[in-house]
């Protein structure tokens, strides 16, 4: 097929198309719409495409163009349950530039936002009826016609003398080309959702699978190793979290058994054996925003350390640390951690209940540094990052040291942990932890937003410093010899919270 073009300034209209007989030039003004796409749909699988005002030449090329299905996989993979990716073929017309090779990389910078964007498809090729041009793959939902160019992006079509009409291209797309999602969407249920995010741990990609996806939960874990790199295992929790050690059971989906893993959070490096320890890398803002208030000197009691994602930043910003957690695998990995992050002599680890822990060697401590003079008094950090229970071990704080109280800035101060249902979680939990230690934190505890959990179940961190009349036994300090410490509360239209969302994915 061949196009005779004639110039009317920048743009060109379409006069004659020559169509199965070379001696037989038809013109367009005479043609009827049945008989261009009739003809044209002889033609080779390229062909132009060209547009007059107010006169469509393709309209059923148009309309299949902005077929919201058009990227889809094939229908007839709906319900599939183990992978079959030649099953995915598919063929699709997209819009295609004709350009001389040698423009193609200016005019490549000047059509980004048109320019096809499709997992393994190139958006160059060559020309298979001409070796000095190059065809650009476009996006068929901006290109629908000719005039879908912006002004700056005909500017540089008219500068570098590029005929601006489109062409038609067959791409035959593969499994590979699709996005996981699409892919997912293409196989569960028509309305179903869709599994498309994960955590991800290393090589290890940890979902939550919904019940109407357990059937397809085996491709559903390939499916993410194919389409994320550096992914080799996918895992499903198939129960909640011990509140004991903090672990949960899991299924491999697909991929490899392996559990033992290395991350990077923060510039800092753990490994561990994500089956037997608790590890959230949605938690990564937060264990950066508790480090930011810790200054060189401070001393961190973490309660529930994990593998050491609050100790170990600590320690290396010159904190003196104690971490603790019940967890013997997690114990094991913090040490290993300790020593891979070269801070092991600035963490004391144990491996205790965090309620013995309070009233062992956090009480010890603060007996000893709380009596030093006031200038050589660091200031204290207690971490409590077990939401589902850290409130309820605030009532260990009652009345756990003896002797006279210090003055009030040397105060420790609490970062515990929790989940809220409420409708306003802020409230919600400076009710319960002041419940714990029988007091009220509504003027002197700020409340931080940490991370939406589930539909209407807040992640939060309540902040305070621990009143001396709760802390000591006999506290002698009162009247004007004793204030209360106030922290500034956050608030907001409708409470004193001022979340501060934090995600990773």
């Amino acid at each position: 097929m061949r196009i005779l073009w004639k110039p009317f300034g920048f743009l060109r209209r379409l006069l004659q198309v020559e169509c199965c007989h070379p001696n037989e030039l038809i013109s367009v003004s005479v043609l009827t719409r049945r008989t261009l796409v009739t003809r044209l749909s002889k033609a080779p699988s390229i062909f132009w495409l060209g547009q007059r005002q107010g006169f469509s030449t393709m309209p059923e090329i148009e309309a299949s163009i902005r077929d919201t299905e058009l990227f889809s996989p094939p229908s007839d993979v709906r319900g599939m349950t183990k992978l079959d990716r030649t099953a995915f073929k598919k063929t699709v017309s997209i819009p295609v530039l004709k350009v001389r090779k040698e423009v193609v990389n200016r005019l490549m910078r000047a059509l980004k936002r048109v320019a096809l964007q499709r997992p393994g498809v190139k958006r160059v090729i060559e020309d298979p009826e001409d070796g000095d041009s190059r065809l650009i793959m476009l996006d068929p939902y901006k290109m629908l016609t000719v005039d879908s160019f912006e002004k700056a992006e005909f500017a540089v079509l008219e500068e570098l003398d590029v005929n601006p009409q489109l062409s038609e291209y067959n791409l035959e797309l593969t499994y590979e080309n699709f996005k996981s999602e699409e892919v997912l969407r293409a196989v569960l249920p028509e309305g179903q959702d869709v599994t498309s995010g994960f955590s991800r741990v290393g090589h290890i990609a940890h979902l939550n699978l919904r019940d109407h996806q357990l059937p397809f939960k085996h491709l559903i874990g390939q499916v993410m190793i194919d389409k994320n790199p550096g992914i080799t295992s996918a895992v499903n929790k198939t129960s909640n979290i011990d509140n004991t050690y903090r672990n949960f059971q899991m299924e491999v989906l697909s991929g490899e058994e392996n559990m033992l893993t290395k991350v990077r959070e923060n510039n800092y490096t753990y490994e561990f054996d994500f089956s037997k320890v608790y590890w959230n890398p949605r938690l990564s803002t937060e264990h950066g925003r508790i480090t930011e208030l810790l200054n060189p000197g401070d001393v961190l009691f973490d309660v529930f350390a994990g593998v050491g994602p609050f100790s170990i930043p600590a320690a290396r910003k010159n904190c003196t640390v104690f971490a603790n957690d019940l967890n013997p695998e997690s114990h094991k990995w913090l040490l290993h951690n300790c020593k891979l992050n070269k801070v092991n002599q600035k963490v004391k680890v144990f491996n205790m209940d965090g309620k013995d822990f309070l009233q062992g060697p956090v009480r010890e401590e603060l007996m000893l540094r709380l009596r030093l003079p006031t200038e050589e008094k660091p200031s204290i950090h207690i971490v409590m990052n077990l939401p589902a229970k850290a409130i309820e071990f605030l009532s260990v704080f009652k009345s756990l040291l003896d002797g006279q109280p210090c003055s009030n800035e040397c105060l420790p101060t609490v970062h515990c942990y929790c989940f809220s249902k409420d409708a306003n979680p802020a409230k919600d939990v400076c009710q319960q932890a002041g419940a714990m230690l029988g007091i009220s934190l509504e003027a002197s505890s700020s409340v931080h937003l940490v991370r939406n959990v589930a539909p209407n179940k807040e992640m939060l961190c309540i902040t305070f410093q621990i009143p001396a009349a709760t802390l000591y036994k006999n506290p002698a300090l009162t009247g004007e010899n004793y204030e209360e410490p106030s922290l500034k509360r956050q608030r907001t239209d409708d409470s004193f919270l001022e979340p501060q969302i934090t995600s990773d994915s």
